[in-house]
């Protein structure tokens, strides 16, 4: 019998990453289990470019601009939820910073993950969207792809738009 107590969804807060959320409430209220939510942020002091050009953030440290971006990424995967969905599932909202595909893998492992319920856009310029300023792409290939070749668990990749096989 196959249990999915724990569904982790990596999310870079596009589209496709909202649709992959969607599954794993799904997944994870059908098997009583957690969903996790990770967000990962590129590091600040190595690829300093990555938090975009803004004026609030400008001249501040890379720990600074890092904490303001980690408060952002809260935030917003709180709004990824209701607030009844907040009180109903078991949720875990992680930000760290790294590398994505490192840090999803890492994760899945350390938290034992069962199902990791990907989002996937494709080669676009849609990429993550903090704040519509985050012109940081990951390098050459797909996250989605080498999470798929290097999980712990089972890898379930949806894109936007979906096909509805879970009824209301």
């Amino acid at each position: 019998m196959i249990t999915l107590k724990k569904v982790l969804v990596p999310t870079d807060f596009s589209e496709a990453s909202k649709v992959a959320i969607k599954y794993a409430r799904n997944f994870a209220s059908a098997y009583h289990g957690s969903v996790h939510v990770l967000h990962v942020l590129p590091d600040a002091s190595v690829t300093p470019w990555a938090f975009g050009v803004e004026p609030e953030v400008m001249g501040l440290s890379s720990a600074e601009r890092e904490k303001r971006w980690k408060e952002r990424a809260a935030e917003q995967m709180r709004q990824l939820f209701s607030e009844a969905e907040r009180k109903d599932l078991e949720l875990n909202l992680t930000t760290v910073v790294g590398h994505p595909v490192q840090q999803i893998l890492q994760y899945a492992t350390e938290q034992e993950v069962d199902l990791i319920v990907m989002g996937t856009h494709g080669r676009s310029t849609e990429g993550p969207n903090i704040g519509q300023n985050f012109p940081w792409e990951p390098p050459i290939g797909s996250v989605a792809e080498r999470v798929v070749r290097g999980a712990p668990c089972p890898v379930l990749s949806v894109r936007n738009p979906e096909h509805e096989f879970v009824t209301p």
